[in-house]
């Protein structure tokens, strides 16, 4: 191969960016990085080219929110359930070990070396910070360090020092907002959902269909409300995850059209499933924020919120836990005998690209470029990957989800790798498949297969928060 060669070449697929469907284009790697999105005849030759034939060449796909660790898939499994589902990169919620007192920059170092040394996918993490304002001393460093995103909940009174006052919201707004970082919200009034579930447990009202009510949908209104004016008065970046309520979105909306800088996702399960799931699934469906009411206007408005750009991305929220400690809820949807909450939360990493592409662009009409913002170019944006991560462009990272959209399928937790044993979407139908992809311009998943493996991930050392696209520059 000569000097100005490439490594490999991919053509013959419908090439889609965040922006546009290019029908004739081809994509050129060197060094594991993109050289040119163009007319295959207009690239130098190639050491391998690639046939995408009758396929969709999408960015490589990132998904922001997910829990790894031990009480969940761990960095090795999840990674590999995770690539065998066509994603690219994760992005996840950790924690310094505040029993220990562990300050925030040991901990990325601590976390940077064990994660590299499992993920099989390209990683960066999210710090959980609890109510405890010691820790916000290292926030700066982190910041430094690459982890530029700190997550503050705003409900879960009853688990030791997890909800945060609005006091430590505020100090932490101001330190990340100094710093060039982005403050991440689990947005429920916490106090008042504590209240409810009292009262509903003092009325023996515990079956999994009760749980839902004490969790209503303004508490998230009310809370997102906040959180954005906590952020309007230190100056800094909201994101609010897992949006789950309409009368959340409009209040977002809202401090999106003065100008602040206020984003959002949503995940499969607020868009797709509602709370009668809590009658065949128990508390394998207890998530939080809940599963909204069926007949409410709750999932028609994230869809078009996503259509028309308030909503950023769809992430999945993945947080499975052992069905031993989820099936005493089936009893008491609120704590097992011994006193110990039942936990939230339910799988997601596996489900995640084929309900985007089979509900979203295949039932719904949404474009391709759609599918391409809210799962590649307004995650790097937001949590500080663009251009690197994200984008079909030249100087980006040689990172693709090459999909085959023939065929029919449906979900089915016997074809999963992950440790829950269960999924929400079984028995879904889907449409499509993840060809292959590409990460850092080496192939990662070929025809179900991977060609890598744990420890070829790379720690992503990420910078400022960037506006996603369909909101106007801020």
């Amino acid at each position: 191969m000569s000097a100005r060669g490439l490594d490999l070449v991919v053509a013959g697929g419908r090439v889609v960016t965040a922006t546009e469907v290019l029908d004739d284009a081809a994509v050129g790697i060197r060094g594991g990085r993109i050289v040119a999105v163009a007319p295959v005849d207009d690239l130098p030759p190639a050491a391998r080219t690639i046939d995408a034939s009758g396929k969709i060449v999408f960015p490589g796909a990132i998904d922001c929110h997910v829990h790894l660790g031990p009480e969940y898939d761990d960095w090795r499994g999840g990674p590999l359930a995770a690539a065998h589902a066509g994603l690219t990169t994760l992005l996840g919620f950790v924690m310094a070990d505040e029993g220990a007192r562990e300050p925030l920059p040991k901990a990325v170092h601590r976390l940077r070396e064990e994660t590299a040394a499992q993920s099989v996918l390209d990683f960066g993490f999210h710090f959980i910070l609890g109510n405890q304002p010691w820790i916000l001393e290292g926030i700066p460093e982190a910041i430094g360090l690459g982890v530029t995103s700190f997550k503050l909940f705003m409900t879960y009174k009853k688990r030791k020092t997890r909800m945060c006052s609005d006091e430590m919201i505020a100090g932490a707004m101001e330190l990340i907002a100094a710093h060039g970082g982005l403050c991440q919200l689990h947005c429920e009034n916490g106090d008042v959902i504590s209240w409810l579930e009292d009262r509903a447990l003092a009325a023996g009202r515990v079956h999994p269909r009760d749980f839902p009510a004490t969790c209503p949908d303004w508490t998230e209104e009310e809370a997102i409300n906040r959180a954005i004016l906590i952020g309007r008065m230190t100056g800094c970046p909201v994101y609010v995850v897992h949006l789950s309520t309409r009368l959340g979105l409009e209040r977002i909306k809202q401090a999106q059209a003065t100008g602040q800088r206020v984003w959002t996702e949503t995940c499969p399960q607020y868009l797709l499933l509602t709370e009668d799931e809590m009658e065949r699934w128990g508390p394998l469906a207890k998530i939080g924020p809940p599963l909204r009411p069926a007949g409410g206007p709750d999932r028609e408005a994230l869809w078009a919120g996503l259509a028309q750009g308030p909503i950023a991305a769809v992430a999945s929220d993945h947080s499975p836990r052992a069905k031993a400690l989820k099936e005493p809820g089936w009893k008491n949807i609120f704590h097992d005998a011994q006193g110990n909450v039942i936990p939230f939360g339910s799988p997601g990493l596996e489900t995640l690209i084929p309900l985007v592409y089979s509900e979203g662009v295949v039932k719904r009409g949404l474009p391709l470029t759609w599918m391409a913002r809210v799962l590649a170019e307004n995650p790097a944006r937001m949590f500080g990957l663009h251009p690197r991560k994200g984008a079909l462009r030249a100087g980006a990272d040689a990172d693709l989800l090459i999909w085959d959209p023939s065929g029919e399928g449906a979900i089915h937790v016997a074809d999963h790798r992950g440790m829950a044993g269960w999924t929400l979407y079984e028995d879904f139908t889907t449409h499509g498949r993840p060809w292959m992809t590409l990460l850092r311009g080496e192939v990662l998943l070929e025809g179900g297969t991977l060609h890598q493996h744990p420890g070829f991930g790379r720690y992503l050392h990420r910078g400022r928060p960037l506006a996603p696209m369909a909101i106007a520059a801020l």
